[in-house]
């Protein structure tokens, strides 16, 4: 059985016990049903893996002692960010928890010009602490110890001209190029991938203006939910810890 990776707030040191939250707690004794005795990991964001053992399981408490420690071992070696253009609920939630899964760094959600889904306000903040929650799910899934940085949603006018990654990359469906064809990069990645309909063409040229190559994946054209899962398998195949 694997050991079940969970994520908590607290502060994390070998040889202390700690009591968990209410939302942990409450998987931990009603959907797991582990009992005292029974093995687990936990991880706070701070890249390292604490092995733990439960001392008390009841719906009430959860208390878990801080056994050892191990250094993140779960990170790729590229730096990827993934901007990704806002679209509905399950599409953007499915695209953001396999893109972690996948190994991520960073997300940063961008409103296009054809981007249909309206968020501002208490609704945005709202979407940005789930989106959070997705990612650490996805961790927990995944058994990562870094959480990924969800950025603050962003006009992509305004996201475009501060883009400073190393390799920049565009999917379009008529590029020249493929993921094969670019040498392998040295340092970060950033992915840009348009909502439902795409990207501009005025968005794409504008990308191109500044710096992103474009790329295809295929002969087909995949959804937005899709084309993030593909291109990243294939970098981290072609780049990355799937080789």
């Amino acid at each position: 059985m694997r050991t079940p990776h969970i994520y908590t707030h607290r502060p994390l040191t070998v040889g202390i016990t700690i009591t968990l939250e209410e939302s942990p707690s409450r998987h931990i004794s009603q959907v797991l049903r582990l009992h005292p005795g029974d093995k687990l990991s936990l991880f706070n964001g701070d890249g390292q893996r604490y092995s733990a053992q439960l001392q008390r399981c009841s719906k009430q408490k959860v208390e878990a002692e801080i056994v050892s420690v191990t250094k993140n071992q779960s990170e790729p070696p590229l730096h990827f960010t993934l901007a990704l253009g806002i679209s509905k609920g399950e599409r953007m939630d499915y695209a953001l928890q396999k893109a972690v899964e996948l190994g991520i760094s960073c997300f940063i959600p961008l409103f296009t010009e054809r981007t249909v889904v309206k968020l501002k306000g208490e609704r945005l903040e709202r979407r940005l602490t789930h989106w959070q929650k997705v990612a650490i799910a996805a961790c927990e899934q995944s058994g990562r110890n870094s959480i990924p940085s969800i950025e603050p949603a962003q006009q992509f006018d305004d996201w475009i001209v501060k883009a400073e990654q190393e390799t920049r990359l565009i999917l379009h469906p008529n590029a020249t190029q493929s993921l094969s064809m670019l040498p392998a990069p040295n340092g970060s990645v950033l992915l840009l991938i348009g909502p439902e309909g795409g990207l501009s063409k005025n968005e794409i040229a504008a990308a191109e203006t500044n710096g992103f190559t474009p790329v295809r994946l295929g002969p087909r054209i995949l959804r937005t939910e899709t084309a993030p899962i593909a291109a990243l398998a294939a970098m981290q195949m072609l780049w990355g810890d799937f080789r």
